[in-house]
């Protein structure tokens, strides 16, 4: 199987856009570590600072779904509790 791409869009209330973006931030170094991860880039829309996009390689799907189990995502959910108003992932596979 080829490798896996991972869009994930976040979408923070319009008050508590710091805590969203400072707790993304703090996935980054610890996810670019982890088995599996190609790449994890954290993006934030110029126009709408409240928007944030995440673009992720994974060698595996398995690998991915090991990420989303892990502490730090778990503790960026609990931080970020009611602070997302919408969380989208698109699971998508390079084709050209």
């Amino acid at each position: 199987m080829s490798k896996l791409t991972i869009v994930a869009n976040i979408t923070a209330q319009s008050d508590k856009i710091e805590l969203v973006k400072t707790e993304l931030l703090k996935l980054i170094d610890i996810t670019r570590e982890e088995a599996g991860c190609i790449n994890y880039d954290l993006h934030q829309d110029n126009e709408n600072p409240a928007q944030f996009l995440f673009y992720e390689n994974w060698e595996t799907r398995e690998l991915w779904q090991a990420h989303m189990k892990a502490p730090h995502l778990a503790a960026y959910l609990a931080a970020t509790e009611g602070a997302v108003a919408e969380f989208t992932v698109n699971e998508m596979t390079h084709i050209g």
